[in-house]
């Protein structure tokens, strides 16, 4: 009988199948007991390591910025919006070693003060700024830490809350815990700027993080 040894696996792979069908939740572990079963027997080849992804690096990008990648292939390093902005937070690299070269605002030097004219992307030649409505402005998100804050400690800090150019739209206290509101929050980083800890307690992700 040449195909008993066959059937004998068949036969226990469809029993393994039937036993952990109840098992299945958010994923199928069916699918992949019976994959790891098919391979010990043989059935199965090892599938090829999958490629590893290049990490994009994050920057926080001056407000009205396109998505990443359009921002960069679209930006011409004018540095118009450097010479513009009157808190002097857009940076440029000559180097290429920070920003990858563009315009980019590092929050612990100086963060972006949403000035009353946000004259940056009005003055950008390439397009690579769009005029955004104040709302509508997204340049990351802000994050509490919570197990960092002082206030784990007792002490009643509010800084960031009471910095924030966009008031309770964006960041709050509620319940004795620094609440943000995403939706509110453009990523101005006002708030990770002034936070007095160190590391900071609050932080912003970039809106790069969010394009992956």
């Amino acid at each position: 009988m040449p195909n008993e040894p066959m059937d004998r696996r068949r036969f226990f792979r469809e029993g393994l199948r039937e036993f952990l069908k109840p098992l299945a939740k958010a994923i199928d572990p069916v699918h992949e007991a019976v994959k790891q079963f098919e391979a010990l027997s043989g059935e199965l080849s090892p599938a090829p390591p999958k490629p590893k992804k290049v990490a994009l690096e994050l920057w926080l990008r001056p407000p009205g910025a396109l998505r990443e990648m359009d921002f960069r292939e679209t930006c011409s390093r004018s540095g118009e919006c450097v010479t513009v902005c009157p808190a002097q937070c857009i940076k440029i690299d000559s180097t290429g070693a920070k920003g990858n070269g563009a315009p980019y605002i590092d929050l612990d030097t100086m963060p972006c003060v949403v000035c009353d004219g946000l004259y940056c992307m009005h003055a950008c030649p390439s397009g690579a700024l769009q005029p955004t409505a104040l709302s509508d402005i997204d340049m990351g998100t802000a994050v509490w830490h919570e197990e960092l804050c002082v206030r784990t400690k007792g002490e009643q800090c509010t800084i960031c809350v009471d910095q924030c150019p966009l008031g309770a739209t964006a960041i709050e206290l509620k319940d004795n815990k620094i609440e943000v509101h995403p939706l509110g929050c453009i990523g101005c980083g006002v708030c990770q700027y002034y936070c007095p800890t160190t590391p900071k307690s609050i932080t912003v992700i970039p809106k790069s993080a969010k394009e992956r």
